[in-house]
């Protein structure tokens, strides 16, 4: 330690020097960018070897850094930050932008100016007369000078709606922004500083750190390993080769930033970091990231395909300098593009999918109606002024005209902006970052936003055992040790003083020095667990029988370890070798007791000597000893150790078969692990939610049953199957070993417990479910997971939880959702608010498309009986606020109930509007369309006043027109309670006061209306109201309410004629073609199929005849002149032609497409031309009879140009077809 201090000071004598570290940043970056053995050569050749280079770096491999803050601060920057800056969000001034490039916004602005622009034209008043009856009439000057009100209104409404979508867009980026820092911030890494081994967060790494890498780890930054345990890392993210690669002092001893620990440990020293890391060069080149705030999948893609593009180039260069141009950062993108064909499409969440096309939908419809007012009004005005009065076209009246078109084209883009639901993707946004926030407070941190919404219909969940189900506080309860089966942990002078000795050494060496246990951090708490709980568990026992591990640790260095075969889940043991003196070795090891003691073939007596272990006594001490222990829900391990003397020679450490066996039993021992108090009853609420809870674990069948009951997964007497790995791959495999689909779906319904299982079989069990469709509805399967095995299976299912703090930096990254506490009941909460965000957004659909439905039938009636919409743009846009944005803000956040979680969960094919709700929507357009056109057209009798139907062109508003708006926009608040239950319950205030969103919104837009109603005026076209008139209006809103509880009552199962809505586009509704099409993008949009399937056919049509000329040409120019002799050159090019990538022509199956739609299968052309087409030729040798064949297949629209299989010289019919298209 006073060497180290030492060196501090120092360092501060000469802080200014650039001298002082050996090596230059430069020198570290070339270095770094070497592979395998040329970066051994180069560390040899510049620095002599891995200590030299540390002592370069000022750094001890034993004792690390010193931690000086100064030192640090010098070394970050000298060899910069650990820090990859993100790429800048989006300024509040673009997302406006953004907002206003929304079409129906920019045709409203189009007309507002317009009408702002005609209403300061003034024409002769003498002739005004003459311009027809609507434009005669005018008042006062007065009111004809407030005709630029109604545009400027238009604008303003404009301007809200803009700032309200920007707002939105701003905050939610801010939200994703802040989860993404919140991820990064919790990852932590063991670096050894001043000898002592700590943690610090990830951006804290300097180069210089000496890092401890263990299983599961993803490396934060760049490093050449100093000493390592049987370490293998997961390249593919940097090389694409899905090989482990082995690491090792004398053969690999690069270890690269954003790759995989997928087995061992070590240390390593950290030579680049940040920008300078190999993740960081790869940033620096996607500047960082283009378009990175879109999701971090597709960071992690573009940085992946970005590292494959950088390993090929450098294998080119390596291979002798071809191709080396610079790499450009579009090159790297276009090849990403070209590339990314190749990974699995990410689908767009299963609601996102039926919302777009709901929302098309319903956009083509409000389109239509649009078009329709706006020509039906023009055609009445007409009508009416040429042919009705009989007046001729005057020359001076055109601008009088032209203001009568501008309000038409006005009322009918507002019938559109009504129709068209702008606040579907706003609810849905809202929706999912409100849950997503208060989710974080349920210890869910969402990585995904769709996993919280699909994880609502989640049918089956597939657990963990240790650590979700059970507490991961391990301690040894039971212990059998010198023929005596201890039931607590026995007293140290009971154990002989040989079998303590072996013991203690045992467990503490052989187990990863990162695991220890600390005091506990309060008085009277428990100690805390550090690592590895099993190996903790052990340690407690060691210290139990008073026995202090650090002593014996500090005896054995990991440096002083011959070799070690880490923990996988394929030996499930772990076993540490030691030198001896005198030149023999002892390894020790400890493992799962049933595969361990098949390896055994000695054990300790009470007197601590061996005895012989025959398979019999094997037999005995299973039955007597782990079964019992097993029954009582403990894992069982057994510790054993192996002698191997100089006499028997060097033994071949590589030969693991050989090493691992002949060992003697020191000890079993049975280690609880408690189930966690909330678990049973959160796997009740899941299984009352028709959600399937199934374990899946590696521990043995008994242990995994007997914790199965205490959760309640299974019950005494039910007939479940609980398997083991073993057992589960033999009956889903056939003859061949090939997994069979029907097979696993004789077994699934009925699996509860899966044990002993790998990695492999919980990942085959999850693709098995979600493939599955032996039951009617499929199936959403959640996975939890912990380890880096666990990947896969997180990455295959619907929703992978990893665990936040057991839980390896690999199952993190593989996962949607990541629960901060590892608990199971958290998982509970995720699907209550999964099936909430759903539920929020039905609830939204309903109100909002009662209103649309209302909205745009009194606009299309009343614009073509009187020739003006009742619901003037203004008034039309304030609807729409309410509508949309606040409607959506009240709805989208309402809290998740408990009664969620009783009913079943709705499939991936349920539509968002149901049945009932399609009752209650058209119920209460009955209801509203009934009291608006009673007011509209006998109004002015009720309330006797003056009627405001055909009103001239800038007409001072009327109190007819104001109460028929005001009744609409109170039907429509009264109504928003309604839309707060949508499964038909009859008490619709259920909860209402804790929301207090939705209180404030309802009270507010209440007020709102008033002001807008008794102040609004011109602008809003709206007049004051007495008081006993707008109880009136309230009254009629009221009515809803009563009108809602008389719907309820009509049974839906009667109601067979109503249709459901918004399905999503099912895989199989997708033609072949377009799924083939839709390859090359990175998500399924669902709303550009709908629209595109117009120009998708016109298109093919172009691209096939295209192809076709290209196929001609291509034919052309491979035949020589000579039919039957070839040219060397037509060889050749016909492999240019056949490794051209749209044409893959393998045996002789085209993949060019054809005329048709029909697949190209032998039938499609017999079936089109009578003529049965020639027989194909077999596959010969020669490329061109290949050719030939395609040719024949894809031209046989042409069957009377191309009699044979050979062109024609430039005279010929097929020369003239190419010339003429």
């Amino acid at each position: 330690m006073a060497r180290n201090s030492f060196r501090g000071s120092k360092y501060k004598a000469d802080a200014n020097h650039d001298a002082d570290f050996g090596c230059t940043l430069k020198e570290l970056r070339s270095l770094m960018e070497l592979r395998g053995p040329e970066g051994l050569q180069r560390i040899q050749e510049c620095y002599g070897d891995v200590q030299g280079l540390c002592s370069r770096l000022k750094s001890s491999p034993t004792e690390g850094l010193s931690g000086h803050s100064d030192d640090i601060a010098r070394r970050k920057e000298e060899f910069g930050k650990n820090f990859i800056p993100p790429k800048k969000p989006k300024t509040f001034l673009q997302l406006v932008w953004e907002a206003l490039q929304d079409v129906t916004l920019i045709i409203l602005e189009v007309a507002a100016i317009i009408s702002l622009g005609l209403s300061f034209y003034r024409p002769p008043d003498a002739e005004r007369e003459n311009c027809g009856k609507a434009a005669g009439g005018v008042e006062d000057e007065g009111e004809a000078e407030a005709g630029w009100i109604e545009g400027a209104a238009i604008l303003l409404s404009v301007v809200c709606v803009v700032l309200v979508t920007a707002f939105n867009d701003w905050s939610k980026e801010k939200q994703f922004r802040g989860l993404q820092s919140r991820i990064e911030q919790e990852q932590k890494f063991t670096v050894v500083r001043g000898g002592q081994i700590i943690q610090i967060p990830v951006t804290e790494l300097v180069v210089g750190d000496i890092a401890q890498v263990k299983y599961g780890d993803l490396l934060p930054a760049d490093g050449v390993l100093i000493q390592g345990n049987d370490l293998k890392i997961d390249e593919s993210s940097l090389t694409g080769e899905s090989d482990h690669v082995r690491k090792a002092l004398d053969k690999d001893p690069m270890l690269l930033s954003g790759t995989h620990v997928m087995e061992g440990s070590g240390r390593m020293l950290v030579t680049a970091v940040g920008i300078n890391s190999q993740t960081g060069i790869i940033f620096t080149l996607l500047g960082a990231g283009e378009d990175e705030g879109d999701n971090e999948d597709e960071k992690e893609e573009k940085e992946r395909k970005k590292r494959e593009k950088e390993e090929k180039k450098k294998e080119k260069e390596q291979d002798g300098g071809v191709d080396t141009e610079p790499l450009s950062s579009e090159d790297g993108i276009d090849g990403d593009v070209k590339k990314k064909s190749s990974l699995p499409k990410k689908e767009k969440s299963v609601l996102q999918g039926k919302l777009t096309k709901l929302a098309v939908q319903i956009g083509k419809a409000g389109l239509f109606m649009s078009a329709i007012t706006v020509i039906i009004l023009i055609v009445l005005f007409l009508m009416d002024t040429f042919w009705i009065q009989g007046l001729p076209w005057i020359k001076d009246c055109t601008p009088v005209y032209i203001q009568f078109f501008v309000k038409f084209f006005i009322i009918g883009v507002t019938v559109l902006v009504v129709a068209v639901p702008e606040g579907l993707p706003l609810a849905v946004t809202i929706s999912l970052a409100y849950s997503v926030k208060k989710m974080m407070k349920d210890n869910n941190l969402v990585r995904h936003l769709d996993a919280c919404e699909t994880m609502g219909n989640a049918t089956a969940i597939c657990s963990d055992k240790t650590g979700t189900l059970t507490m991961n506080r391990m301690t040894v309860v039971h212990a059998y040790v010198g023929d005596r089966h201890y039931r607590k942990v026995p007293e140290p002078d009971l154990i002989p003083g040989k079998i303590m000795d072996l013991l203690v050494t045992g467990i503490s060496v052989n187990s990863a020095y990162t695991t220890k246990i600390m005091p506990p951090e309060r008085e009277g708490g428990l100690p805390r667990q550090v690592g590895n709980k099993t190996e903790c568990a052990l340690l407690g026992f060691s210290l139990d029988l008073r026995k202090d591990y650090q002593i014996i640790r500090s005896e054995y260095p990991e440096e002083k370890f011959f070799k070690v075969y880490t923990f996988n889940s394929v030996r499930k043991s772990m076993s540490t070798v030691l030198k001896n003196y005198d030149g023999s070795y002892r390894m020790y090891s400890k493992g799962a007791s049933e595969i361990l003691l098949k390896k055994c073939c000695k054990i300790l007596t009470a007197s601590g000597e061996p005895k012989y272990f025959k398979p019999r006594d094997r037999d005995d001490l299973m039955k007597m000893v782990i079964e019992p222990m097993a029954s009582e829900g403990l894992r069982t391990i057994c510790l054993a150790y192996r002698d191997f003397p100089v006499s028997e020679g060097e033994p071949d450490w590589e030969n693991e078969g050989d090493i691992l066996t002949g060992l003697t039993c020191i000890c079993i021992v049975g280690i609880e692990d408690p189930v966690r108090p909330e678990v049973p009853d959160a796997i009740r609420k899941c299984q009352r939610a028709g959600i399937t809870v199934r374990m899946v674990t590696g521990d043995n069948i008994n242990t995994a049953r007997a914790i199965a009951t205490k959760c309640g997964i299974i019950h005494p007497g039910d007939d479940f199957l609980c398997l083991e790995g073993k057992e589960f791959n033999r009956r889903i495999r056939n003859e061949l070993g090939e997994i069979e689909q029907e097979r696993i779906d004789r077994i699934w319904p009925k699996l509860r417990v899966l044990a002993r299982s790998s990695p492999t079989d919980k990942h085959t069990l999850v693709k098995g479910i979600i493939d599955s469709t032996v039951v009617e509805q499929r199936q959403v399967v959640a996975v939890t997971g912990d380890g880096t095995n666990d990947g896969p299976a997180l990455k295959k299912a619907d929703v992978g939880f990893a665990m936040g703090i057991a839980g390896t930096d690999v199952a993190k990254e593989a996962s949607d959702i990541i629960l901060t506490d590892d608990n199971f009941s958290s998982i509970v909460k995720a699907v209550m608010w999964g099936r909430n965000v759903y539920d929020s957004i039905s609830k939204f659909l309903q109100f909002q498309l009662t209103v649309n439905v209302v909205a745009v039938i009194v606009a299309f009636t009343g614009a073509c009986i009187t020739q003006d919409s009742p619901l003037k743009a203004v008034q039309m846009l304030w609807v729409n606020l309410i509508m949309d944005t606040f409607a959506s803000l009240a709805l989208a956040t309402e809290p998740p109930t408990e009664s969620l979680l009783l009913r079943k969960p709705y499939g991936r094919n349920k539509p968002l509007i149901s049945r009932t709700m399609m009752k209650n929507i058209l119920g209460h357009a009955i209801y509203q369309l009934t009291i608006i056109f009673t007011l509209l057209f006998a109004g002015e009798q009720i309330f006797d006043i003056d009627s405001g139907r055909n009103a001239p062109l800038h007409a001072p508003p009327s109190e007819h027109y104001t109460i028929v708006f005001n009744t609409f926009v109170m039907m429509q608040l009264f109504n928003e309670i309604n839309a707060r239950k949508i499964h038909g319950e009859r008490n619709v205030f259920d909860g209402i006061f804790n929301n207090l969103i939705f209180c404030s919104i309802v009270f507010g837009t209440f007020i709102i209306q008033i002001v807008i109603v008794q102040f609004g005026g011109k602008p809003f076209s709206c007049v004051g109201l007495s008081i006993d008139q707008w109880l009136w209006c309230v009254f009629l809103g009221f009515g809803c309410l009563l009108w809602g509880q008389l719907i309820t009552t009509i049974p839906t199962s009667r109601l067979k004629f109503l249709k459901t809505a918004g399905h999503g586009t099912q895989k199989e509704e997708i033609p072949e073609e377009e799924l083939e099409e839709m390859e090359d993008l990175d998500e399924i949009d669902h709303a550009e199929m709908e629209l595109r399937r117009g120009q998708v056919l016109w298109c093919r049509g172009l691209q096939r005849i295209q192809t076709q000329i290209r196929v001609v040409n291509a034919f052309r120019d491979t035949m020589s002149p000579y039919e039957g002799l070839e040219t060397p050159e037509s060889r050749s090019s016909i492999h240019n032609f056949m490794s051209h990538p749209e044409f893959r022509i393998e045996d002789s199956e085209p993949a060019i497409p054809l005329i048709d739609e029909t697949d190209p299968e032998e039938e499609a052309p017999i079936k089109r031309n009578a003529a049965p087409p020639p027989p194909l030729p077999p596959v010969v040798s020669s490329p061109n009879q290949n050719n030939n064949a395609t040719d024949r297949r894809s031209f046989h629209c042409h069957k009377d140009i191309i009699k044979t299989a050979i062109p024609q010289p430039p005279g010929s019919p097929l020369h003239s077809l190419e010339t003429s298209l």
